[in-house]
């Protein structure tokens, strides 16, 4: 198992990361209503948000944990910047002429509770699945095919488990009954956990392609990386 020399730039990096905040900063507008599917109730960003776990894996994979730490944190600036405006253009004045100001709170309003719920949920979600992958691709020598593919499924598991009870906990406790919340945090995370493994050949393709690509393939060794998601090293 070689140890990586990073890089100070990568080609595809850059148009990785506007991919994985741009999901991000749709998700909270999208957690706003909950959708059907058949029998199940699910929250609308379920759609769109196992993008950002599938990219997290093809972060922590490819470049390594201190690359996507520093992603996931740009996530959550971006998220919060967003909130902020959103929050900002929806208690502005509205023009004389509009008329949907009822229609816009309700669904770009931010609710702080949702705006915590969401952070929260990010933040021990995305860490998790990234810790996950980081230590087991250590500990699996950094080897590709049935043991790359555990990896990437075993994080989303725990990366997905951990935002989707933090998210539905801290946003809908006393709200919803909390039978109807355990069932929906069970059905989330199944929807999502399969998601990951519907496209399971195609990240783990595309990740390694963009190894091939980037000519790196980074492995975190102990004694080099920090897994406190607040170091700076």
């Amino acid at each position: 198992m070689k140890k990586t020399q990073e890089k100070n730039s990568y080609k595809l990096l850059s148009l990785f990361t506007g991919i994985f905040v741009g999901v991000l900063v749709l998700v909270p507008s999208m957690s706003s209503k909950f959708i059907a599917i058949g029998p199940l109730a699910i929250v609308g960003s379920t759609l769109i948000f196992p993008i950002t776990f599938i990219f997290n894996d093809i972060f922590t994979e490819v470049y390594g944990f201190k690359r996507s730490r520093r992603i996931i944190w740009t996530g959550m600036a971006m998220q919060l910047f967003a909130a902020l405006f959103y929050w900002i253009i929806d208690i502005w004045p509205s023009a004389n002429f509009w008329n949907n100001q009822d229609c816009y709170s309700s669904i770009l309003g931010q609710a702080p509770r949702i705006v915590l719920a969401s952070l929260s949920a990010y933040f021990f979600g995305e860490f998790a699945n990234s810790v996950v992958l980081s230590k087991m691709k250590y500990s699996q020598k950094g080897k590709r095919g049935i043991k790359q593919g555990w990896r990437f499924v075993a994080s989303t598991i725990v990366g997905e488990g951990f935002d989707s009870l933090v998210f539905m906990t801290v946003a809908f406790a006393g709200i919803i009954p909390v039978k109807d919340i355990i069932v929906t945090i069970l059905t989330i995370w199944g929807v999502k956990t399969l998601y990951e493994i519907l496209v399971l050949p195609f990240s783990m393709r595309f990740a390694n392609w963009v190894k091939k690509y980037e000519g790196v393939d980074t492995v975190d060794y102990p004694e080099m990386t920090s897994y406190n998601p607040f170091s700076i090293k």
